[in-house]
């Protein structure tokens, strides 16, 4: 293997590595990402020839200025300053890659490519950084002794240093040279990853937990989530039951036999005001919330641990950060990060329509128990006379609305009859459409129920809040998730985006019932579509688990878990002394977890200083010969170096190319009259310098007689021509 191509092979992994654990971490926009992506590509496909070229020095001076000039110019027009940054740093990292030149710029490619990792890491890595991170490790001891071995090459080459043969260093010559990189030499050092990361998952999990607000920048993942937003628009609700992103995930205790797919409604959001084409809210009033213990949520009433039934969610960051929650929650318990330094905590606050928001200090959601009240347990919940008028306010629709209402309500006596019979109509008399064709009517609701009949949840949940307000029945619309499908690695339920979902509430004047929850929308179409089976399916959910592991054992390790890890090893320690009968007298108190770890730690120390003193003691005297060689090589090519400015001066200088040797061999085959000394002079320098032969006196003076001869030798006349 050539020194040089895997020298470069290992600079290019570790570039691309630390520009992927950007990439990946901080949510960077598409298109820059793959333009990113693409521009290091590039970079790494110049040959060496192309990057040599007079104007890719230029760029290489100018690019990192311009570039800087223009992500200036973004930030001052209104671009996030840390977006800008990222970007930056990846098309350094692009610029560097293409326009390096030796090991000097090689070096700073690796350097970029640990800043990078710096930055993956104080943005929140997930899953994707953490491989790459694993990565890194890998490949950066070999990159590192490589970097390291080619500067000393191209170190030498500008002192003017000389190989054995008395040539130049060739630093082509090595870089082409199969000799100094080998197998082993690869898997010595990838083999270095191993003690590295068992010394960085050491410290990973016995040094304290600080805080991760304390080092972690904010930048919540961008992007609207369909139908969470203060204005839902029938003709405009986003992308529906496609999106396959997970949005939370839940898990149910003592849940032995989990179906693959299980339909809950989540509820995020509910509108009551609707123009005629969009829902809005007709109050934006939000206020904190005070929190028990301190991060119980009471809603109904103080929560149960014993007693109620507890679904325990995992939120990923959305915008807006609403909480989701089944129906009949009673209160909502939050799992805070636990830091050894108090940090900010976790902000709840109530808005119109019952919606719950968090404002949270990290970047990776948020995690939280919701308690359910039992089935037979009422939950009263009282109208007021104005919020019955909000609810039952209508639009101006075309009268036709109303009369299908009454029609489809006619011989309901009760307010439940009335709203089951228009709950079934639409169900059975509609079909669901995702594409939507009545979005862009001018009274879409109106063409969708005597036109196309067909549309998406929006369209079924309207319908049926605008007819029972027409029949007198208070009732809002309300967003959220349809449910989830089982992930059997990481045993919870994955709530995708393409589950949002929309249904109503109505209030059927009732204080033990309060608002009851319908939803118009065909059965086939309310619930979780995403596939469960096939193997992309199993790839999917593996990944997904795994994703889930890291971020809540690795992102999301706090004091807490720390904590719990030792008490949980403290535990197992504690078994291990019972069954072996270590636990009385002072056999107990030896084997104590404190006592053992301190006994440990002095033995290491013992083990170390007994090792120094025992290894083999440098003679001064082995010393001597080496030195005195060096002296002796470092004067006698001084000697020489003086014989060839003597032979410069005679018209004989040794070309570069020539080697000391072949030069004086020349010199006897053109018989030349300085030949014999010459040749005599090379020889005593070669078995000197590389020979290991001893520079006595006599030699060095002779070889001094011999230079000055050389230098005060002069060329007989030639004879004049008869």
């Amino acid at each position: 293997m050539r020194f040089g191509l895997v020298h470069r092979l290992m600079t290019n992994a570790l570039a691309t590595l630390g520009v992927l654990a950007v990439v990946n971490t901080v949510g960077m926009a598409p298109f820059t990402a793959g333009l990113v992506l693409f521009g290091l590509a590039v970079a790494v496909a110049l040959p060496e020839t192309i990057q040599s070229k007079p104007w890719m020095r230029t760029l290489a001076t100018i690019g990192p200025l311009a570039l800087f000039v223009v992500e200036v110019v973004r930030v001052v027009l209104g671009a996030s300053a840390l977006d800008t940054a990222v970007e930056f740093a990846g098309f350094l990292q692009v610029i560097r890659v293409a326009t390096r030149r030796g090991a000097a710029h090689d070096q700073q490619i690796i350097i970029l490519a640990l800043l990078h990792f710096v930055a993956g890491t104080v943005l929140g890595g997930g899953l994707s950084y953490g491989l790459c991170f694993l990565g890194f490790l890998v490949v950066a001891p070999g990159a590192l002794v490589l970097s390291h071995l080619r500067r000393e090459v191209e170190g030498n080459y500008r002192q003017g240093a000389r190989d054995r043969t008395g040539l130049p260093v060739d630093v082509p010559r090595i870089l082409r040279s199969r000799r100094v990189v080998g197998r082993g030499f690869l898997l010595t050092t990838c083999l270095l990853a191993l003690p590295i990361f068992v010394f960085t998952g050491a410290l990973f999990v016995l040094f304290p937990r600080v805080g991760l607000s304390l080092l972690l920048v904010n930048h919540q993942r961008s992007g609207r989530m369909v139908g969470f937003s203060d204005h839902v628009d029938l003709g405009d609700v986003g992308t529906l039951r496609t999106d396959p992103t997970v949005a939370l995930r839940f898990t149910l205790p003592d849940n032995p036999d989990p179906p693959i797919r299980m339909t809950i409604r989540l509820r995020g959001t509910a509108f009551d005001t609707y123009d005629g084409r969009a829902w809005s809210r007709s109050s934006s009033d939000r206020r904190p919330v005070d929190l028990l213990y301190p991060n119980v949520l009471t809603i109904a009433r103080v929560p149960r641990s014993r007693e109620d039934r507890r679904i325990s969610f995992d939120l990923e960051p959305i915008d807006p950060p609403v909480l989701f929650l089944p129906p009949r929650t009673v209160g909502v318990e939050l799992r805070l990060p636990q830091t050894a330094i108090p940090q900010d905590s976790v902000v709840i606050s109530k808005g119109p329509e019952g919606e719950f928001r968090y404002a949270s200090p990290g970047t990776h959601g948020i995690r939280y128990d919701v308690y359910l009240a039992g089935d037979n347990e009422p939950i009263p919940q009282i109208l007021s006379a104005q919020d019955r008028a909000r609810y039952l306010a209508l639009p101006a629709l075309p009268g036709r609305i109303a009369d299908l209402a009454r029609s489809y309500a006619e011989g309901q006596s009760t307010p439940m009859g009335k709203a089951k019979a228009i709950e079934e109509h639409l169900r059975n008399d509609f079909k669901y459409d995702v594409t939507s064709p009545s979005g862009g009517k001018p009274q879409p609701l109106d063409h969708f129920l005597f036109e196309t009949k067909r549309g998406h949840c929006e369209f079924f949940s309207t319908a049926m809040v605008m007819m029972l307000r027409e029949v007198g029945i208070p009732s809002r619309n309300v967003t959220g998730f349809v449910g989830g499908t089982y992930n059997r690695f990481g045993k919870y339920y994955a709530v995708r985006e393409g589950d949002a979902h929309s249904w109503v509430e109505a209030y059927l004047d009732d204080p033990q019932l309060g608002w009851v929850t319908f939803d118009p929308t065909p059965t086939s179409a309310a619930r979780p579509l995403q596939e469960t089976g096939g193997a992309f399916v199993y790839l999917r959910d593996f990944v997904e688990a795994l994703s889930q592991r890291w971020n809540r054992y690795v992102v999301g390790y706090d004091l807490g878990t720390q904590v719990r890890l030792f008490e949980e090893a403290s535990r197992k320690y504690d078994r291990v002394r019972a069954k072996a009968g270590l636990r009385e007298g002072v056999a107990g108190k030896m084997t104590q977890a404190p006592v053992m770890a301190a006994i440990v730690v002095l033995v290491g120390v013992g083990a170390y200083v007994f090792w120094r003193r025992q290894r083999p003691k440098r003679i001064p005297t082995d010393k001597k010969p080496e030195a005195k060689k060096s002296r002796a090589a470092l004067l006698v090519t001084e000697l020489y170096q003086s014989l060839e400015s003597a032979l410069s001066t005679q018209g004989l200088a040794r070309p570069l190319a020539v080697p000391p040797l072949r030069h004086a061999e020349d010199l006897l085959r053109k018989k030349h009259p300085l030949a014999d000394e010459v040749h005599a002079m090379t020889l005593t320098y070669l078995e000197v310098r590389f020979g290991g032969v001893e520079l006595d006196e006599p030699k060095r003076k002779g070889f001094e007689r011999g230079v000055k001869s050389v230098r005060s030798y002069k060329t007989m006349p030639a004879s004049p021509s008869p």
